[in-house]
C-alpha cells in the first residue's frame, strides 16, 4: 500500500527526529526515503551518505543498504569489492538479504573467483533466514541436482513474502529455463492471486 505523499513527508519528518537523536534504523529509514523519493526528492548521494553512516556504526541494515549502493555505483562510486566487505559484515550479523547478495557475487564471479558451492550455501542460508530472493535462488540451485520437490517447497516460500514484481520476473525467469512448468506452479502463486483461481 502507497502512502499519500502528506503521511510519507510526515513519516519522512519522524525519522529525521528519530536519527537526530542518535537511532541508527531511523537513520537507515532517512537514507530509504531519500532512495526511494518517499516524502522527499529522491537523492541517491545523500541515501548513500546516511547508509554509509548507519553502517559504520553497527547496523546491519545501514550496511546491506550501503553495500547495495555500492554494488550499483547509485550516489556513490560502484566499488564492487567494498560493497562485499560490506555485505560480509552484515552477514556475519544474520542478515538474510546480505546473505543472498553475497552468494550473488559468488555465482557471476563478481571480485571473487566463480564458486557454486559457495554460492548455493549462501542461498541456502538467506532462505532458511526468510529473504524471498535466497528461497528462489536456493530453488534454481535445487533444480540443478534435479530435486525438483524440495525446489518447489522454496518457491512456495518465496511467494510468501515476494513483491508482486518479484514474482513477476521469477515467472518469466522459469518460463525461459530449463524448467518452464514451475513458472506457472502454485507455489509462485501469492496468497491473494490463490483466492481468484
Amino acid at each position: 500500500m502507497l502512502l499519500d505523499d502528506g503521511k510519507a513527508k510526515e513519516g519522512f519528518a519522524w525519522f529525521n527526529k528519530a536519527a537526530a537523536q542518535g537511532h541508527l534504523m531511523a537513520l537507515n529509514m532517512v537514507g530509504r526515503c531519500y532512495d526511494q523519493g518517499w516524502g522527499v526528492t529522491v537523492d541517491k548521494k545523500r541515501a548513500a551518505e546516511c547508509f554509509r553512516i548507519a553502517a559504520e556504526r553497527g547496523l546491519d541494515w545501514g550496511m546491506y543498504n550501503f553495500a547495495t549502493a555500492l554494488t550499483l555505483g547509485e550516489g556513490v562510486a560502484e566499488d564492487k569489492a567494498a560493497a562485499l566487505a560490506w555485505f560480509r559484515k552484515a552477514s556475519a550479523l544474520g542478515n538474510a538479504k546480505a546473505i543472498n547478495y553475497v552468494g550473488s557475487f559468488y555465482e557471476d564471479g563478481w571480485v571473487v573467483a566463480r564458486d557454486m558451492v559457495t554460492a548455493a550455501d549462501c542461498y541456502a542460508r538467506a532462505a532458511e533466514g526468510g529473504d524471498f530472493r535466497g528461497a528462489f535462488n536456493h530453488a534454481r540451485m535445487l533444480m540443478t541436482e534435479n530435486r525438483a520437490e524440495d525446489a518447489a517447497y522454496w518457491l512456495q516460500r518465496c511467494a510468501e513474502s515476494a513483491t508482486p514484481a518479484f514474482l513477476h520476473k521469477a515467472r518469466a525467469w522459469l518460463s525461459a529455463s530449463s524448467w518452464p512448468q514451475l513458472a506457472q506452479a502454485p507455489s509462485l502463486e501469492q496468497p491473494s492471486d490463490r483466492t481468484k483461481h
